[in-house]
């Protein structure tokens, strides 16, 4: 049976291994082919050898960090974007906010900001924040970074105004106009 399956497996891996070849025919169309044809001049089609790549052991997964490599400190973290000397004109208080960071964002940490002493939108890894519908008036607005939900390192609170436009402002309501007089 054995010798059975042999033979079949290696009559199954000749094509793998067969010749090409090469002609061109009645129209000038260039043909390849595994078998030579009959009454036309072929040339054989030297094929380089295929590549082949050796099965790599499997990598170890990526842990999470230990505690010692979590309390690694960034030299510098902080927000930019952000003024510091007049308001942030936001007039439906939507605006963003950049992390600098370096060095750069460690494997296994994020980033998530921190606004007026609590935590603000979700984790990400990427260093623009977005902040959505924020009430105008003075924010404090710091950015944590996160091993998993353990904060690792904070940035110091920046303090900003953010101003909105309100609906409520004469300047926006249409005039009204002045009563005539009829004479």
């Amino acid at each position: 049976m054995r010798p059975l399956l042999a033979s079949l497996l290696l009559v199954l891996a000749l094509p793998a291994a067969a010749q090409i070849y090469k002609y061109t025919d009645a129209n000038g169309n260039t043909v390849f082919t595994n078998q030579p044809p009959d009454g036309t001049a072929s040339e054989r089609v030297e094929l380089a050898p295929t590549n082949a790549i050796q099965a790599q052991p499997p990598s170890a997964p990526v842990s999470p960090p230990s505690e010692a490599e979590s309390r690694v400190a960034y030299q510098v973290l902080e927000l930019t974007n952000i003024p510091d000397a007049e308001a942030l004109r936001a007039n439906n208080g939507t605006f963003s906010v950049g992390v600098r960071l370096e060095p750069n964002l460690q494997p296994g940490h994020s980033l998530r900001l921190r606004l007026n002493g609590q935590p603000y939108g979700q984790a990400t890894n990427a260093p623009r924040l977005q902040l959505v519908n924020i009430d105008r008036g003075e924010h404090s607005l710091s950015v944590d970074v996160l091993s998993g939900t353990i904060v690792v390192q904070s940035s110091p609170p920046v303090t900003f105004t953010v101003q909105r436009v309100s609906t409520s402002s004469p300047a926006l309501r249409p005039p009204t106009p002045t009563p005539r007089q009829n004479n």
